[in-house]
């Protein structure tokens, strides 16, 4: 019988890491009310735009984010960095402390969003969940935050799919990637193999959740996802069917990616920090059996943790989350179901002509 229980790595590109997730949640607020849609201009993707996330698994949009919005969240980290602002779940940074004791402590921070208004305010971005709709369909869950601050001679990430750590069922799980800081070769920007989002889910024996395609004859027992050394790494062998490249970034433009995609990163070389912010996200109507590493009531019974989730855009049948910051989303509106009042009649009428019937959508 599979365990239950969570399963954590301890390889080196987990060091230095703080998760959030588990710290108590704050008191709710309204610090981000102000961050509507109204606020920022409207995203219109192109059917290219769709068409190379399927193709390539990957699509990157310039200069999505303002300025301004990546001017707070630096100067935000810079805060971090030096001790002066904090949340749960942060680690702690003494005023005495070197610079280089303090930028030991911050490799990145998972699941900030749910300590921090900042991070809330980023995940819930209009223009990132625009896209997201676009992409992915109109009813999208938040998932995950993770800020990057790999600073010089921190270390990459070695081939991993994001789906392997974030199971959705059905897989619809798709990332957003934010350079704050300029991501070249040099400093550790990410790499793709490109088209790799066509494999499967190389799933991990002891997580039953991530159980895609575990009957192909093919797929095995991955216990090496993240590891640097490609010779230890089990995805190499399987990214190398596919062509490499790199996707540097500037500060604003966001990385949009299939949850099945191999990538990885390599160490930051230069002497200038890698800054990012991701978002995790997939179809609301998808079944979470994850909360950040957390144990959640009802599990060992197969129910999941949406409800740990905040509802981003459209709706769900399923329970989820309203932010704790008061980040305008569609957790926090009146939503109106989708209702369908007809059908569309399939073609070929009893006289063998093509015959589209009618179709009427009544909405509530």
């Amino acid at each position: 019988m599979a365990s239950t229980e969570i399963q954590t790595q301890s390889d080196s590109w987990s060091l230095n890491l703080a998760s959030a997730g588990s710290a108590r949640p704050p008191p709710k607020t309204q610090e981000n009310a102000c961050f509507t849609k109204g606020r920022y201009e409207a995203v219109q993707l192109s059917v290219t735009d769709y068409r190379t996330l399927r193709e390539q698994g990957f699509v990157k949009i310039e200069g999505l984010i303002p300025e301004d919005d990546i001017r707070d969240i630096s100067a935000h980290m810079n805060r971090v960095l030096e001790g002066s602002e904090t949340a749960p779940g942060f680690p702690t940074i003494d005023l005495s402390m070197s610079e280089a004791e303090r930028v030991v402590r911050f490799s990145r921070i998972h699941n900030a969003h749910r300590v921090h208004a900042m991070h809330e305010r980023f995940l819930l971005h209009p223009r990132i969940l625009n896209v997201i709709e676009q992409l992915n369909g109109p009813d999208v869950l938040a998932l995950q935050s993770m800020t990057f601050f790999k600073q010089p001679g921190q270390p990459g990430q070695g081939y991993h799919q994001d789906s392997y750590y974030i199971p959705t069922l059905p897989n619809t799980l798709i990332a957003a990637w934010v350079a704050i800081s300029e991501a070249t070769e040099e400093n550790g920007c990410l790499w793709f193999r490109v088209g790799s989002q066509v494999e499967p889910l190389y799933p991990q024996t002891e997580n039953e959740f991530t159980y895609e395609s575990r009957s192909l004859e093919d797929v095995f027992d991955n216990n090496t996802a993240s590891e640097d050394d490609p010779k230890i790494n089990q995805l190499a062998a399987i990214a190398d069917r596919y062509p490499e490249v790199a996707c540097p970034a500037k500060p604003g433009d966001v990385i949009f990616f299939h949850g099945n995609i191999l990538h990885r990163s390599h160490a930051n070389c230069s002497k200038i920090p890698r800054r990012a912010f991701a978002g995790h996200y997939c179809d609301a109507r998808s079944f979470v059996p994850w909360n950040t590493n957390n144990r959640w009531e009802g599990m060992e019974q197969g129910k999941g943790a949406n409800q740990y989730h905040v509802l981003a855009r459209g709706d769900s049948h399923l329970q989820f989350a309203t932010p704790s910051f008061g980040t305008p989303c569609a957790a926090l509106e009146e939503r109106r179901p989708r209702v369908v009042g007809g059908q569309i009649d399939m073609p070929m009428a009893g006289d063998g002509k093509m015959d589209m019937g009618p179709v009427q959508v009544a909405r509530q």
